[in-house]
């Protein structure tokens, strides 16, 4: 039960204040050379933006699909791979560091009751 929670906990945390606007859209940008030369692209990632919006805009089925899957790629499969804002990115980490040891509890919660 501990671990649902802070999983929900988690996931309206990064609804809140975690997730950006928008997905940052990367930019290439490169020299226009003659033929035969190297083309010299350069590709930079903008950096997320944060939300200007209410708190009752953020609370989307949208938003929400994204946290959720943010939270359960960073606490079962390692990393979720989506940018975040800055307090989204130590909500990630948070998460990362208490929910595997609650997943850990469970586990041998469910063992033990097995073993009876």
């Amino acid at each position: 039960m501990w671990l649902l929670g802070a999983t929900a906990a988690t996931a309206l945390a990064l609804m809140l204040w975690g997730l950006p606007a928008d997905d940052p859209k990367p930019i290439t940008t490169g020299h226009q050379v003659e033929a035969g030369q190297k083309i010299i692209l350069t590709t930079d990632a903008p950096d997320p933006h944060n939300l200007t919006e209410s708190y009752y805009e953020r609370l989307s089925s949208e938003r929400f699909e994204k946290a959720v899957r943010v939270v359960i790629n960073s606490v079962f499969f390692r990393s979720s791979g989506q940018d975040l804002t800055t307090a989204g990115t130590y909500i990630e980490m948070a998460s990362r560091f208490t929910e595997p040891a609650l997943l850990g509890l469970a586990i041998l919660a469910v063992r033990n009751r097995v073993k009876r």
